[in-house]
């Protein structure tokens, strides 16, 4: 009785913080804004056009006339100056963003009605996928690129395995969060356009990409980095979306329905506005580091998990570990949810959404969370299938230029 009795007040303390919480986060939402992190805004808007001009330079220099822009001469040495030109490879992109775009869209429609299943399939035939490739890579005397695809079906496998028992808490993590989505008809649609907007800078990296393959370079690894440099406006445009679905979804959550009539007018363009604007810079920062941190996160729990007894190498895994736990404290996911709703810098964002967590208890159901990962093996699986279709018609056309073509649209499709 007297735990009873103490607990009813201490309750309503609880029920009258959270409002007042509450109420502060909308206040914050709905009142103007400061730009933040505007340094990294500025770095990406230098690197995104100094990127764009060489990649219209690099695919112009080979189309339909080879050194057209008299070029060859500055980059001596670096390409191998291969006949080829621009409008060789460039279809096989428009095959590679064709796929990817479809799976795209197909992804949202199949996520919204049959969420378990998708989730399901993602799981289980990525390993399969994987091993096929692996195989045709093998037949076609592609032997680096054969253990490598034999190397990440096996640890796939070892993965899902490591974590089975946490899929079924990650579904319905999923069936939730996408039930929600779907409810907001408007946020849909931001993501189809986004999904438009992604395809058109595509097609502009495509066509610098052909140019590139049709020239070749010298040295077979020097490629990439145009391949890596050209996924970070990617990057900052899925985060993009993520930040402002985020806001809309706490608005709607907050007032108790989109239909209420305490629900603000315009919300999704003011959420929109946000995301493009004053948070902008952050979401620019926290695209460069979160991606990685993350990954690097999820690999060394499923190792952790499979070590044993072994006391040495667990040692050394848990120093490890415990040096990627302090980065996500800097660099999370959910430090785009903070950024959409109180407007904050991105580290600051980050470091209150963990300390949040932790004070809540909420990390324990985090950590034991995976849909990320699930989510990021559809990613791959789409990619996949992309990079396979473009790769078949390269291997059809140009042999010698499957490697570059295939691995690229593979990117392309995971991108999509």
């Amino acid at each position: 009785g007297g735990y009873q009795v103490g607990y009813i007040p201490y309750a309503k303390d609880v029920d009258r913080s959270r409002r007042s919480i509450n109420s502060t986060y909308a206040l914050s939402f709905e009142q103007s804004r400061h730009w933040r992190d505007v340094f990294w805004l500025a770095i990406f808007i230098v690197h995104l056009g100094g990127l764009g001009l060489l990649l219209v330079v690099l695919g112009l220099n080979r189309f339909k006339k080879n050194d057209r822009l008299n070029i060859d001469k500055f980059i001596d040495g670096f390409f191998e100056h291969h006949r080829g030109l621009t409008e060789d490879y460039w279809p096989l992109y428009a095959v590679a963003a064709g796929v990817g775009t479809f799976l795209g869209w197909t992804w949202l429609i199949l996520l919204g009605s049959q969420a378990n299943h998708m989730m399901k399939v993602s799981v289980h035939i990525l390993t399969t996928y994987l091993a096929v490739v692996s195989v045709f890579c093998f037949w076609a005397t592609q032997f680096f690129w054969g253990v490598a695809f034999a190397t990440g079906a096996v640890l796939q496998f070892l993965y899902v395995i490591s974590v089975i028992d946490r899929l079924p808490f990650s579904m319905l993590v999923l069936q939730k969060a996408v039930k929600m989505a779907w409810s907001l008809p408007k946020v849909m649609c931001i993501a189809y356009a986004f999904i438009l907007i992604m395809l058109s800078w595509m097609a502009l990296w495509s066509f610098g990409a052909a140019g590139v393959v049709a020239s070749s370079i010298g040295d077979g690894g020097r490629w990439w980095l145009l391949v890596v440099s050209g996924q970070v406006f990617c990057a900052v445009l899925c985060n993009t979306v993520h930040v402002i679905v985020s806001g809309m979804v706490f608005l709607v959550l907050f007032h108790g329905g989109q239909e209420t009539a305490s629900m603000p007018p315009n919300s999704l363009m003011k959420s929109l506005r946000y995301a493009v604007t004053t948070s902008f810079g952050s979401i620019c920062y926290g695209s460069l580091f979160t991606a990685a941190v993350r990954t690097l996160r999820w690999e060394i729990r499923g190792v952790r998990a499979k070590i044993g007894n072994n006391e040495c190498l667990l040692c050394c895994i848990d120093c490890l570990f415990h040096i990627v736990e302090t980065l996500v404290r800097f660099f999370n996911k959910y430090a785009y949810v903070q950024m959409a709703v109180s407007g904050k810098s991105f580290n600051h964002s980050a470091r209150d959404a963990w300390e949040l967590f932790q004070s809540t208890g909420v990390e324990a159901l985090i950590a034991y969370d995976c849909s990320g990962a699930v989510l990021l093996m559809g990613t791959v699986l789409g990619g996949l299938i992309a990079g396979t279709c473009a790769g078949v018609w390269t291997w059809i056309k140009s042999s010698d230029r499957v490697l570059m073509v295939g691995s690229t649209s593979m990117l392309m499709g995971m991108v999509l």
